[in-house]
């Protein structure tokens, strides 16, 4: 497989791996706290490096999701005091995890050596450097791999779970009174996202991840808000602007993860337009009559 292949189907992966759980992230509103989540990993990151020596560790990766998943129960807690309201408990927790990574990352814990630019932004090239060969033939890079596992994972979570996180989603008080532990799953599901974050690190870093996980599902929202659909659409957004992303990265010799981030945000903003005029229009057309009123008019009664 050559290396130009093997980037564009992690590129694909990636983003297809981040999308799934984003679309539920969106509709429980929770679309900053994955931007959290990608800065307090850095820490997590680090300490497994100390314990792994490599990026790729499934340990590492749990990890440091585990180190994510403090923002989530930190802010959970934070507002069941009632002294933090909004989003100000991710605003108190996250920065300090992140600066302790930094801090960690200058110190040259670990012996890990880890670019500014590479832990903001990624770098999805040097994430599908290191090949995985059989038999002395390339089958692509071994970060795809991961990233595969955790597709995997997503997809098997939202498949055993849909009911039960359609439910949470839409109406937690009603999930309640049919017995569903609403804050455990709600625990598990942010933990997979955690664990998306972290897996996706190398190729999207802190920052450009939140793009790949928020935007293909806000996307598809603005064209459907049946589930289903939206998910179905959430996956097509995902796959073409990540290889429409990476085409144009790699015409212009960009950066590849930002390449994909400006051609998700270029979608929809075409979505957002075309949305808006189509809802002009009906609003200028007025408003249809029902069939029932088309029926009677088509046949009127007769006189006596």
């Amino acid at each position: 497989m050559s290396f130009v292949v093997g980037t564009a189907l992690l590129a694909v992966v990636t983003a297809l791996a981040c999308a799934l759980p984003g679309a539920f992230v969106v509709l429980r509103k929770n679309s900053m706290l994955v931007d959290a989540i990608g800065h307090a990993v850095l820490p997590g990151i680090v300490v497994g490096y100390f314990f792994t020596h490599s990026l790729n560790s499934p340990i590492l990766i749990i990890g440091a999701a585990l180190s994510g998943l403090i923002v989530v129960i930190g802010n959970e807690w934070l507002i069941r005091t009632g002294l933090v309201t909004g989003d100000a408990p991710q605003g108190l927790i996250f920065p300090a995890l992140f600066s302790a990574g930094v801090i960690l990352v200058s110190m040259n814990f670990a012996h890990i050596h880890l670019d500014t630019h590479a832990v903001l932004v990624g770098d999805l090239n040097l994430a599908a450097w290191h090949q995985l060969t059989v038999g002395g033939v390339s089958i692509g890079p071994s970060y795809l791999y991961v990233m595969l596992a955790v597709l995997a994972l997503n997809a098997l979570f939202i498949a055993v779970f849909y009911s039960q996180l359609k439910v949470t989603t839409f109406d937690p008080q009603f999930a309640r009174t049919l017995g569903i532990r609403v804050g455990l799953l709600g625990i598990s599901f942010m933990f997979l996202v955690s664990l998306t974050v972290v897996a996706a690190f190398n190729a999207a870093g802190a920052i450009l991840v939140i793009a790949l996980m928020v935007v293909p599902g806000a996307t598809a929202y603005l064209v459907s808000r049946r589930l289903p659909l939206m998910l179905a659409l959430t996956a097509a957004f995902a796959v073409g602007g990540a290889l429409a992303g990476f085409w144009m990265a790699y015409a212009l010799n960009a950066a590849t993860s930002a390449g994909m981030a400006v051609f998700y945000g270029v979608a929809f903003v075409a979505v957002f337009i075309a949305k808006r005029l189509v809802r002009r229009r009906r609003a200028e057309r007025g408003p249809r009559p029902s069939r029932r009123l088309r029926a009677s008019t088509a046949h009127p009664a007769p006189r006596v």
